[in-house]
Order: structure tokens, then sequence, then C-alpha cells
């Protein structure tokens, strides 16, 4: 029985222009690896490749120049230390994600475990063309959120409490990029289309004055490549998981559903119509399953 290329390059091994070698990719959840990971890779590398890493442009992991006979070898070796192997194709592709609130002091959401929890739920999920999820953990938009298929953007709902503002202006310097917020000797102001929703004044308030509460701020349809198309919103800001993840199973059942082979997200929508998705995606956000 000859080679099965296609399942191949559904598992992650790409074919190289040198013959019957591959560079193989690996799954990486967020961009986080652990230093027994990071060992194993070392040692496939070394014993089965060229001595190196690609590290690709989706925080994912490339081992190139891993011969055909050696892959059996290889996948044992890796599976031992811990490391899946990446998806190509026609799927669900590798989850990206910035540090987020776990790390990052501007982070609004943990981005890293909503990246875990959407691998778990999606990753190589077959579908009629690649789909890509991103999570940043705030509007600095380190991943980039509206390039994705779905991105995912952690984001601060504000309201402001009269009684206990002191009009000390300290909002009003935190948001001094945005100049979203005035501050006078007794009014306090903000300019909805200004505000990113990064929640800075919030941590600037001292007097309890400015009430954060932190959501999910979701884009739908971005595509980078040869045709780029940024993502737009389709809901309002999103605050608890259940229903996080009630929309993006209703984003994808819509792609599997409706998408003509090897058509982006943002093409369907395009064929289709922005109405149509977003009655789909708004039905999802206003379903309560409870």
């Amino acid at each position: 029985m000859g080679t099965d290329y296609a399942q191949l390059k559904a598992n992650g091994f790409m074919l190289q222009k040198q013959t019957d070698h591959f560079s193989m990719r690996l799954r990486v959840v967020g961009g986080n690896l652990t230093h027994e990971q990071l060992d194993t890779i070392r040692r496939v590398a070394e014993k089965y490749g060229a001595g190196y890493v690609h590290l690709t442009s989706r925080q994912g992991v490339e081992i190139p120049f891993i011969r055909l006979k050696d892959i059996d070898e290889v996948v044992a070796t890796l599976n031992e230390g811990g490391v899946a192997l990446g998806a190509s194709g026609p799927r669900v592709r590798t989850v990206t994600a910035c540090q987020g609130g776990r790390v990052c002091p501007s982070g609004r959401i943990d981005a890293f475990e909503i990246a875990e929890e959407l691998d778990k739920r999606y990753y190589g999920r077959n579908l009629p063309h690649k789909f890509k999820f991103g999570v940043t953990g705030c509007p600095n938009n380190c991943l980039k959120a509206e390039e994705n298929d779905l991105g995912v953007k952690g984001v601060t709902e504000t309201r402001w409490e009269p009684t206990k503002c002191v009009y000390c202006g300290a909002c009003q310097r935190a948001c001094a990029k945005r100049h979203a917020i005035r501050v006078a000797l007794d009014s306090w102001t903000v300019d909805a289309e200004r505000c990113n929703h990064c929640g800075k004044c919030v941590d600037a308030c001292r007097k309890g004055a400015l009430l954060g509460r932190n959501g999910y701020q979701l884009t739908f349809g971005g595509a980078f490549g040869a045709t780029v198309r940024y993502g737009r919103a389709a809901t309002p800001i999103i605050f608890d998981k259940e229903t996080l993840f009630r929309v993006v199973d209703a984003t994808v059942e819509y792609f599997e559903r409706n998408a003509a082979p090897k058509e982006r997200l943002a093409a369907t929508i395009e064929r289709r119509g922005w109405d149509e998705f977003q009655t789909t995606i708004r039905a999802a956000y206003d379903r309560d399953d409870a």
C-alpha cells in the first residue's frame, strides 16, 4: 500500500521540497510548552531532523527534515514526551493566545484558559476549510483577534458610581491615549465611540467610583493571507462562559453547514450575507439554556 500523504498532512506532516522529507507541525496551545515538552522536541530535532525547529507565525512549532522512514519512531518519541502532532488542511488549527490576565497587568481575561478550552472542544475538527481561533487578553490586542475566523478579546464594561466620585481626574489621566473620559468639577462623562473597554480607568480609581465587569468581545470572519479581511462584532460583550461557548458552537456549526469547500468563514459570510450570519449568532447569544 502506498503512502497516504493526505493523512500525513492532516496529522501535521508538511511535505518538503526535498523528497520524502517533512516539516512536522506540533500541537501547541496558546503558545505554551512545558520544559519537558521542549526537551522532547529538542531530542527529536537533534536525532531525526536537522537539529533546529521553526517557530511559525501562529505560535506553532515545526521540526523540519523528518524522513518518511522515521515517522513512526518520531511519533512514539513525541507521545512519550507529552507532545502531540499538529493539524493542517481543512480543520480547526492551532489556537493562539497571549498570556492574558494570568501574567500580564493589562489582561482582562485569562486568555490561556480560554485557549485551552477552545483547543479541547474544537482542535482538529474537520470543516470545509481551515478555521482559526485567536484569544487576546485586552484591547492592546497583542494577538490581533480580528485576524482570526473567530477572535476573542478581553474587555471591561465600566459603571460610574457618582456618590463615591471625588472628581480627582485619575481616570481621565489613565485614559490619556484614548481621550474618552472627561472629568470636571462635578461631572464625569465618557465618549462611547472613543472608549475601547480597556479597564485602565477602573484600575486607576482608588475611591471605588468606577466599577468594572470583565467580559469577552468576539469578532467574526477575519482572515490574513492572499486576501485580507478584518473580523467584526456580531454580539454585545459576553460575560459568562456558557454564552461564550454557545456562540462559538453556533459559529462553527454555521461554517460547517454553509461553507463551500476551501471557503473561509469570511467568504461564506460575504456570499450568504452578514444579516443571515448575525441573526444566527444573535439567536445563540440570546438563548437561555438555564
